[in-house]
């Protein structure tokens, strides 16, 4: 029997992101924006290019710009239909999705990924999912959710997107215990929360991309306390292990993280020079501060 097709993501984004503050007083992280489009834009985007069509998002109070992002805006619109701005009217319609795609809960308390995972419990039902933490962001010529997807699809179940940190860092990652490994695709036999580096048993981390069968909820519904005292995600899914099949993929492309200024910082210049529109100017104005052109 063929796997599920993957039509559903859970975007975690109840984050109060006091790393940014003050940018992020009056504003979600998430709509923090890389060049021209906010994170949680990239995180739809890359989700909808993979065939997912739901979306949830486990929130917070006075998150409603996220949601508001995705809505038809009439006044603005009326105003750039009487302008002629075609451009810009096209830029919009991009970002709206079909009515009823997106679905919020509330995650009441900040009790770690796996809390979240479990407040979105109701819209997951029995069907395979994905995750994507929007601070998170991968810049790929395929997309990452894309590439996680034929991977679920090729081994029928859980996958999740690692790249290898420094051994000295495994301390704040989830790190994989891994068996066959054909360079590509690696079989997850083990899941550890954030261990020392002298216990940890690889260096192959897990970033903010999931394919999980459902099946997780089952252990989250424990409410066992991991890391920090808080509900691990990490723990549930290695209590799937060995149940049905769990694999790492090391994705094509490179990950940011935006929840990190420097990795904030260098996603900025990563997506500049990335667009054609823009790459010659943006290597123009890096030649003035580091006197580099390459």
């Amino acid at each position: 029997m063929p796997a599920k097709p993957l039509r559903k993501a859970v975007l975690p984004v109840a984050g109060l992101g006091t790393r940014f503050l003050p940018a992020t007083k009056a504003m979600p992280k998430e709509m923090l924006t890389v060049v021209d489009r906010p994170l949680i834009q990239y995180a739809v985007d890359e989700a909808r290019a993979a065939g997912i069509e739901q979306f949830c998002m486990v929130s917070g109070r006075g998150k409603t710009a996220l949601i508001d992002h995705f809505d038809i805006a009439y006044e603005l619109e009326a105003t750039l239909q009487e302008r002629g701005k075609a451009e810009a009217l096209a830029q919009l319609a991009e970002t709206q999705l079909e009515p009823g795609a997106i679905s919020t809960v509330r995650q009441q308390e900040p009790l770690g990924l796996g809390h979240a995972i479990w407040c979105a419990r109701t819209f997951i039902g029995d069907d395979p999912f994905a995750i994507l933490l929007p601070d998170d962001l991968v810049l790929s010529q395929t997309p990452c959710m894309t590439q996680l997807a034929r991977a679920y699809q090729e081994t029928e179940g859980s996958v999740v997107a690692v790249v290898e940190v420094p051994r000295d860092q495994t301390n704040k990652y989830g790190i994989l215990k891994t068996g066959a490994d054909d360079g590509s695709l690696v079989e997850v036999t083990g899941l550890v929360e954030k261990p020392k580096p002298e216990a940890a048993p690889s260096n192959l981390s897990i970033i903010g991309r999931y394919v999980l069968m459902p099946e997780v909820i089952t252990h989250l519904n424990k409410m066992e306390r991991g890391a920090g005292n808080e509900v691990q995600l990490t723990d549930a899914m290695a209590k799937m292990i060995g149940h049905s099949p769990f694999h790492g993929l090391r994705f094509e492309g490179k990950r940011f993280d935006c929840g990190d200024k420097v990795g904030y910082l260098e996603a900025q210049i990563a997506f500049g020079l990335a667009r054609p529109d823009l790459a010659p100017e943006v290597r123009a104005f890096l030649k003035k501060y580091t006197g580099d052109a390459s």
